[in-house]
């Protein structure tokens, strides 16, 4: 499996601190200290998701190596859909026209994305499909709450498009070398941790402090686990980039596991948490830095719980 090429949109407005330092009376300096972030990426009125979404994809087929017609599968993954009947897969596979796909949308917080390239894996193994379209994106603000001192400044917006294939098309690809994955609801406060109720306040994170030990936990753990998998260790990793919901989530994770910080990628501090497509929103922005025979592995953390990682290597025919 190859992703052939991947972009993306971030909306251009920025959220800073002294915003939030307004609303609360915090110093600018509390919410760097627990978050890392300076500024949060913020959708205008006319950038809904399927906005976002369509951009992100018009951008990667600058770089695709065949029609995007050809695709037969489209995958919208996302924890803040604008609409739950007329998703924005089926918007994309319209715009786009796109006729022979099965499409359809998959949520699993912000292990959404790792979930959605196994299902890829899957119908791309068993023949079902052959080439794909996986769309994550979230619009975060359209949910949050800006006077939720607990995590209303968090959240920014993006969306990311990547295009895969069974088979490589282009001379540079990434090419999928493993995914592993696990539901984790029955851990600590697992459902109740992190919550989205559109008709009632919105996002929440009543548990931020359980968020917080599991996800340093989990993704360290799975981290190790798929590199172990497939004969590898943290030296012959190339680039990490973790789901980027708090730096000091991210640095405590690279702590434990001694991943040097010229090896860890991250937009954290100037976009703020994008939700499912985070970390691969990371890998767009710097895939141009990529070269042949590196190991990349992307690692994420989901509210619910839900855990994931996966390894890519740059290929070159």
């Amino acid at each position: 499996m190859f992703l052939n090429a991947i972009s993306y949109y971030i909306p251009e407005e920025r959220i800073t601190n002294s915003y939030f330092t307004n609303i609360s009376g915090k110093p600018e300096d509390w919410y760097y200290q627990r978050t890392g972030i300076v500024s949060r990426s913020r959708a205008k009125e006319h950038e809904t998701i399927d906005y976002m979404s369509i951009q992100a994809v018009k951008n990667a087929i600058k770089s695709l190596p065949y029609n995007i017609e050809d695709i037969d599968l489209i995958i919208f993954a996302s924890y803040t859909p604008n609409d739950t009947v007329g998703t924005t897969a089926h918007v994309i596979q319209r715009e786009f026209q796109i006729p022979k796909a099965k499409v359809f949308y998959l949520s699993s917080a912000c292990s959404s994305a790792i979930n959605a390239l196994e299902v890829i894996k899957s119908f791309f193994e068993t023949g079902i499909a052959s080439k794909a379209l996986l769309i994550c994106a979230d619009h975060n603000s359209a949910y949050s709450n800006d006077n939720d001192i607990q995590a209303g400044h968090l959240w920014g917006d993006a969306a990311t498009a990547l295009f895969f294939s069974k088979e490589q098309f282009s001379k540079k690809e990434a090419k999928l070398i493993d995914i592993l994955s696990q539901g984790m609801g029955h851990i600590g406060h697992g459902p109740q941790a992190v919550n989205l109720h559109p008709a009632n306040g919105g996002i929440s994170m009543p548990y931020g402090k359980d968020v917080f030990t599991f996800a340093c936990t989990y993704i360290a753990k799975f981290t190790n686990d798929i590199l172990e998998k497939n004969g590898y260790s943290i030296p012959n990793l190339s680039y990490f980039i973790s789901h980027q919901a708090n730096m000091r989530i991210v640095s405590h994770v690279c702590k434990e596991l001694e991943i040097p910080e010229d090896k860890t990628l991250s937009n954290l501090q100037e976009l703020g948490n994008t939700g499912c497509g985070s970390s691969f929103l990371v890998m767009a922005q710097n895939i141009d830095k990529f070269k042949k025979d590196d190991l990349i592995c992307v690692s994420t953390f989901g509210g619910g719980y839900s855990v994931g990682s996966c390894l890519f290597s740059i290929v070159e025919n």
